[in-house]
C-alpha cells in the first residue's frame, strides 16, 4: 500500500471542520447550525434573570425587612418608634418615619437609616385602629404583598428581557446584511456537503466541448493517483468564460455533482464589504474551510466583481477590492495541484480580469462556454420539457431552429412561458402554438391588447411593417420571414419577425447591407404612403447606422481605409471604473467615417425605395391582407408573394 492509499496519511481524508470563534452558551450566534440557537440563548438568559431576581427579592425583602411578634409591634406604637403603618392582607409593616422618605418600595432599610421598617403577621384585635388612633400613628390599606414576584417581573426582569430581545434582533439583522461583528471575517459561502448534488453532466446540453474539459477534472477528484504516479498536475483554476445564461454556474454544479466531492459556491460580491480588510480574511477563511474539506471544489460566480484589473486603476490607489484580489491570488499559490483543491470561477467579461489571474498556475485554463447551436439547443429543450406535459404534435426541433442565438436560460423561460400559456388558456398539454407565442413574447414583448390605434396609425403601421418583410424577401439570403403583425407587443405597434434556418458564424459585406435595406424598409414604405417621415422608424434607424459604423471601424469594409480597423483603445480611467475609450486616429479621420456612415446609409435607402416603387402593388396587396387580418404567417405571406408573381 503507498503512501497515497495510506488511512489517515493522505491530504484527501476526511476532516472535520473546526469551529472557530467564540462559543455562547445556548447556542449563541457563533453557532448557526442549530436551528433554535437564537431562541435557546434568549430564553435561557431570561430565565437566569427570572430566578436571580427572584432569589435577590427573597434574600433581601427578609433581610430588610424583619418580621416580629404582633405584640411586639404594639410596643413599638405605643413608645412612639412606629409612626406609620401599611394594612395588607399579608402583613402589617410600621415605619419609624410619618412621611415615606424614598420612593422605591423594595428596600426600606437604607444607609444612613432615613427610616426603618417592621413586619407583623396581623392578628384580629380590635383595639388595634383604636390604639393607633390614640397614638397618633398613620395608617392606610395597601395591595396585597403577595404580588411582589409579579411587580418584580414587570419592573425588572421584562424590560431587562425586552432589551435582549431587541439586542439579538439587531444582531440577526446585522449578520444579514454582512455587517455582524462577531463574524466579519467568516465567509459567506454556500457549502454542500459531498454526495447532496443532483446535478450531472446529463443535465447539460448544449455544451459538449466544454464538457469534455471539465471531464478531466472530475476524472482528477476521483483518480489523483493516476496523474501524481505520471507527474501531471491538473490545473488550480479552471475560469469558465461565456455569455449570460449559458451555464457556467451549472456546468460548475455538475462537476461537483460527478466528482461527489463538497461544493463552496460564493459570489464576486460576497467577498467586498465597507470594512477594511474583510475581504481579504473571508478569502482566508474559504481557503481554509476547503483545504479542511477537501477533496472539494471552490466555486467563485462573477469573478469578475473582485477580479477587475489594476492597471486601469490610479497609481497608489489600494482598495478594499485590489487588497481581496491580492489575498486571492496569494491563496492559489499557497496549495499544490496534489491537494485535491481545484477553483472554478465564471465570468462574462473575460476582457477586464488581472492578468495576474490568467497566468500559468492560477486560472490557467478557460473553458469556453458559448450560446447552444442547433443540435445542442434542441437537447435543451428536451432536457427542460421532461416534466412538461407536451402535446404529441409538439416539434422540438422546429422551435430549436428559430430560436437561433437564444442561450440555455432563454430556452428554459420560453419552455416554462409556453407551460404557463397552456394553463391559461385551459389546456391540459402544451402545443405548438403555446411555444409560438411564448417565442413572440421573448423576443418582441408582450402584447398589448388594449392598446387601441388610431386607423391612420393602423395604416401606417401595416405599410411599416410590410415593407420590412418584402424587402427582406426580395434580399438574397435574407432570414425568412415567420410573422408580420400590426398587434402592438412591448414598445412597438408592429413587428416583423425572421427566423434564420441555420446557425451563420460569419457574416459577408452584402449580408450586412441587406440588413440595413430590411431595416430601411419600414420607412421607405412610410414615405411612399404619407410623403413624410414618423418616429416609428427611430429603432431601425439606430441598427441600421450602428451596421453602418462597424462596417467601417471595425471590419474594415469601408473606399478609404479598406482592411483598416479605426477601433479605440482602453485608457485609464480612475479607480471604480470601465476603461475610457481613445480614438487612435485624426479628426480628419472621424469626419470621413461620419460622412461614409451617413453615403452609406443614403445610399442604401435609394435602393430600397427603388426596390419597393417597383413593387408597389404588392406592397398594397400585402398592407391590405394586413390590415384585415393584423397577422400574416410564413405560409399566408409566400401565398401572396406568389399570387403576385
Amino acid at each position: 500500500m503507498s503512501d497515497l492509499d495510506a488511512p489517515g496519511d493522505s491530504q484527501w481524508d476526511k476532516k472535520k471542520p473546526k469551529k472557530d470563534g467564540p462559543q455562547f452558551p445556548f447556542g449563541g450566534p457563533s453557532q448557526p447550525g442549530s436551528p433554535l440557537g437564537g431562541w435557546k440563548f434568549t430564553i435561557g438568559y431570561v430565565l437566569i434573570l427570572i430566578i436571580g431576581m427572584s432569589l435577590f427579592n427573597y434574600v433581601f425583602l427578609n433581610k430588610v425587612n424583619p418580621t416580629i411578634d404582633f405584640s411586639e409591634f404594639k410596643t413599638k406604637i405605643i413608645s412612639g418608634e412606629i409612626k406609620r403603618v401599611e394594612l395588607s392582607d399579608s402583613y402589617y409593616t410600621g415605619y419609624t418615619a410619618e412621611t415615606r422618605t424614598q420612593p422605591l418600595p423594595l428596600t426600606r432599610r437604607y444607609s444612613g437609616s432615613q427610616e426603618e421598617a417592621f413586619r407583623t403577621v396581623p392578628i384580629n384585635d380590635e383595639n388595634f385602629v383604636k390604639l393607633m388612633d390614640e397614638k397618633g400613628v398613620a395608617y392606610y390599606a395597601v395591595s396585597r404583598e403577595g404580588s411582589t414576584v409579579l411587580n418584580l417581573i414587570f419592573s425588572w426582569v421584562l424590560p431587562i428581557a425586552f432589551f435582549i430581545f431587541i439586542w439579538r434582533f439587531f444582531i440577526k439583522r446585522l449578520g444579514n446584511m454582512g455587517g455582524n461583528v462577531l463574524a466579519v471575517g467568516q465567509n459567506k459561502a454556500v457549502i454542500v456537503a459531498e454526495g447532496d448534488i443532483a446535478t450531472r453532466f446529463k443535465d447539460v446540453a448544449g455544451v459538449d466541448e466544454a464538457k469534455e474539459e471539465l471531464v478531466e477534472v472530475v476524472d482528477f477528484l476521483k483518480n489523483p493517483k493516476k496523474y501524481t504516479d505520471i507527474g501531471g498536475k491538473i490545473p488550480k483554476g479552471v475560469l469558465l468564460v461565456g455569455p449570460p445564461g449559458t451555464g457556467k454556474t451549472l456546468l460548475a454544479r455538475a462537476v461537483a455533482g460527478e466528482a461527489a466531492v463538497s461544493f463552496f459556491r460564493m459570489s464576486g460580491a460576497d467577498f467586498v464589504e465597507m470594512f477594511v480588510g474583510v475581504g481579504a480574511a473571508r478569502v482566508r477563511d474559504l481557503f481554509k474551510q476547503a483545504r479542511d474539506k477537501a477533496p472539494c471544489i471552490i466555486f467563485i460566480d462573477e469573478l469578475d466583481a473582485i477580479g477587475k484589473s489594476r492597471i486601469n486603476t490610479i497609481a497608489g490607489s489600494n482598495d478594499e477590492r485590489e487588497q481581496t484580489l491580492n489575498q486571492l491570488l496569494v491563496e492559489m499559490d499557497g496549495f499544490d495541484a496534489t491537494s485535491g483543491l481545484i477553483i472554478l470561477a465564471a465570468t462574462n467579461r473575460p476582457d477586464v480580469l488581472d492578468p495576474a489571474l490568467l497566468r500559468p498556475g492560477r486560472f490557467d485554463r478557460q473553458v469556453l462556454v458559448d450560446r447552444p447551436d442547433l443540435k445542442g439547443r434542441e437537447e435543451i429543450l428536451k432536457i427542460h420539457s421532461r416534466d412538461v406535459k407536451l402535446s404529441p404534435q409538439v416539434d422540438l426541433s422546429v422551435v430549436s431552429r428559430i430560436t437561433s442565438g437564444f442561450s440555455g436560460a432563454d430556452l428554459a423561460n420560453i419552455v416554462n412561458e409556453a407551460a404557463l400559456l397552456a394553463v391559461r388558456a385551459g389546456r391540459k398539454l402544451v402545443e405548438q402554438q403555446d411555444f409560438d407565442e411564448a417565442i413572440e413574447k421573448t423576443v418582441a414583448g408582450l402584447q398589448k391588447k388594449t392598446r387601441v390605434l388610431k386607423p391612420e396609425e393602423r395604416r401606417l403601421t401595416a405599410y411599416h411593417e410590410t415593407g420590412h418583410a418584402l424587402v427582406a424577401a426580395l434580399t438574397p439570403n435574407a432570414d425568412p420571414v415567420q410573422k408580420i403583425s400590426i398587434i402592438p407587443r412591448g414598445f412597438a405597434l408592429g413587428y416583423t419577425l425572421q427566423m434564420p434556418v441555420e446557425d451563420r458564424y460569419t457574416v459577408t459585406q452584402s449580408d450586412l447591407l441587406g440588413k440595413i435595406d430590411i431595416l430601411l424598409g419600414g420607412r421607405v414604405a412610410e414615405e411612399m404612403i404619407t410623403g413624410e417621415f414618423s418616429t416609428g422608424a427611430a429603432s431601425d434607424l439606430t441598427k441600421a447606422t450602428d451596421i453602418a459604423r462597424k462596417m467601417i471601424t471595425d471590419y474594415g469594409m469601408s473606399g478609404r481605409f479598406k482592411n483598416v480597423a479605426l477601433t479605440s483603445r482602453g485608457v485609464p480611467g480612475g479607480e471604480h471604473q470601465e476603461p475610457l475609450f481613445q480614438r487612435e486616429y485624426s479628426e480628419a479621420t472621424q469626419q470621413y467615417i461620419d460622412e461614409e456612415i451617413a453615403h452609406v446609409v443614403e445610399q442604401r435607402y435609394a435602393m430600397v425605395k427603388a426596390m419597393l416603387t417597383e413593387k408597389k402593388a404588392l406592397l398594397d396587396k400585402v398592407s391590405a391582407v394586413l390590415l384585415e387580418k393584423e397577422t400574416l404567417d410564413e405560409k399566408e405571406f409566400k401565398r401572396l408573394l406568389a399570387g403576385a408573381a
